[in-house]
């Protein structure tokens, strides 16, 4: 017995249905499990110490705001009351100066990042650079009230009094004005406001200046080394260039200067975003540098599609660009976008799938261009199609028959059908069979044979190794002469040219070797009466 595929697909499905209900039925006799009671989620730390970012951020708040009390209770430590704020203010002085600017970057999961699986309770906020040694500041994760949470270990503040000595004994604390780190504005120190307000706009300008004096300096060197070269004929210094630069100013200020960490944090932040906007930026000039020196290299016939293919493709490769950009700013502030990735993902398959036939045409167009198997101003025969090509579009192309109409074919179809390209010929085919009469007699059958082979023979025209001239056959009417020859013109109107010129000399060989063209069906009436009788046949009997 033969089963079907559907029949035993249908029998699959069957078992692993009853399978699955089997699984989920109590046996006969089996006392019913009691449902699961709902799980009830703790509820999280009040002072956000369940994360060791939580705990870095929520410590360097409550100091900021001099709340030395609230602050102690990041630190895992014994002492109390005024011993533990003073403990805390001088961490927050050396986390302040001293701590890497990578807050948005720690580790936000309750079980730690586990980088090191022989301390999974410790964390490394960062590392700080001392005369001694680099010293790590680590939280470690501890049991306080029957639940765990993120302190600063006990390791970490051991080294904080030796650091914060360091710190205020550093140079900015020396050369700096008192009122411009004790004066606050909103919370924030004077001097803060002056690195914010008047840094940004002041190292901009000094990249504005270095471009405006490095531009004719090296124009000038590049006329006189190189003068075919146009490299230099723009900025040397394009905003993106500066932008870059300017990113890189701030990295290194930021190691330099004795900036708070919410400041350094904030610049932090502000260059990474320049470099990649920088970045994005730059390669979008790129892709325009790369469409124009593309778009010199098209034949001018087919300009106008390339560059509207290549003006779609740099747009689709600037689009790439900038989405690009954006998931390494969301990545850099620690936004997961799984998420928005599959989801565009999921979108991108359904348009495919329902533009199905337009994507089609469109990468059948780009092969044409790129192939130059088409090309505007070319003549050719497309099934019952004959005409010139008008128009080579994204979609479809559009050729103009000899009836000066437009018919406008799919890229596709063009793509899977036979083209034949008539103005490709490198010479045309000179096919005619000259028909002369048959009271034509022997001798000037060879006349005219003879005439037409040294006329072709001696046209400039012709292509001398493929005359043919033949006597071809006795007709039904005429005796058919077969003449074969190639003849190299420009077009189709200078091979109409030439071949009017040889059917003139043809005429004229045939007209004055005594014989003429068979034109007509020559009828021979013959009278009855000299009809011949027929001879009676002799039967036998």
């Amino acid at each position: 017995m033969r089963l079907s595929c559907s029949s035993v697909a249908g029998a699959c499905l069957l078992t692993l249905a009853c399978w699955s209900v089997a699984q989920t039925q109590p046996l006969p006799g089996a006392t019913p499990a009691a449902p699961a009671e709902p799980q009830v989620q703790a509820p999280g730390d009040a002072l956000g110490r369940d994360t060791p970012r939580g705990t870095v951020q929520g410590f360097v708040g409550a100091a900021r705001r001099g709340e030395g009390e609230l602050a102690s209770q990041y630190l895992d430590t014994e002492l109390t009351g005024t011993e533990a704020g003073d403990l805390a203010h001088e961490l927050f002085v050396v986390l302040d100066a001293r701590l890497p600017p990578r807050l948005r970057q720690l580790n936000d999961a309750p079980e730690g990042s586990r980088s090191d699986p022989l301390r999974p309770n410790e964390e490394i906020v960062g590392t700080i650079s001392s005369a001694r040694a680099d010293i790590s500041v680590v939280v470690e994760r501890v049991t306080r009230g029957g639940r765990p949470i993120w302190l600063f270990s006990q390791t970490t503040l051991e080294s904080v009094p030796a650091l914060y000595d360091e710190v205020m004994l550093g140079w900015g604390n020396r050369l700096l004005p008192q009122f411009l780190t004790v004066t606050r504005l909103g919370g924030i120190r004077l001097f803060e406001w002056i690195v914010v307000l008047l840094g940004l706009p002041f190292f901009y300008l000094v990249t504005t200046l270095l471009n405006k004096i490095l531009t004719p300096l090296v124009r000038a060197l590049s006329r006189r080394f190189a003068r075919h070269s146009n490299l230099f004929d723009r900025e040397v210094l394009p905003a993106p260039v500066r932008l870059l630069i300017l990113a890189l100013a701030i990295r290194w200020s930021l190691s330099v200067l004795p900036l708070p960490l919410l400041v350094r944090q904030f610049w932090s932040n502000l260059a990474s975003l320049f470099i990649i906007i920088g970045i994005v930026w730059m390669l979008t000039f790129l892709t325009a540098e790369v469409e124009r020196h593309v778009q010199r290299r098209f034949p001018r016939a087919n300009l106008t599609a390339g560059a509207t293919l290549l003006r779609v493709l740099r747009r689709m490769a600037d689009a790439l660009v900038i989405f690009a950009g954006l998931l390494a700013m969301l990545r850099h502030f620690g936004v997961d976008a799984t998420p928005a990735l599959a989801g565009l993902g999921v979108g991108g398959i359904a348009v495919a799938l329902a533009a199905q036939k337009t994507l089609e045409n469109v990468i059948a167009g780009a092969s044409l261009i790129f192939d130059q198997a088409v090309r505007v101003g070319d003549s050719l025969k497309m099934g019952e199609v004959v005409g010139t090509v008008d128009h080579i579009g994204l979609r479809s192309t559009r050729i103009r028959t000899v009836d000066r109409t437009i018919v406008s074919v799919p890229n596709g179809q063009i793509a899977n059908m036979s083209l034949e390209t008539l103005s490709a010929r490198d010479k045309f085919c000179f096919h005619p069979v000259v028909a002369v009469r048959y009271e034509t007699t022997a001798a000037q059958l060879h006349a005219v044979v003879d005439g037409i082979r040294r006329l072709l023979n001696d046209h400039p025209a012709i292509e001398r190794e493929s005359v043919r001239v033949r006597f071809l056959r006795l007709g039904a009417f005429s005796l058919d002469i077969d003449v074969l020859a190639y003849v190299f013109a420009t077009d189709g109107d200078h091979f109409l040219e030439i071949q009017e010129e040889l059917l003139f000399s043809v005429t004229s060989l045939v007209e004055a070797s005594g014989t003429q063209i068979a034109s007509t069906q020559t009828v021979y009436v013959v009278n009855p009466a000299e009809a011949p009788k027929p001879t009676p046949s002799r039967q036998s009997r």
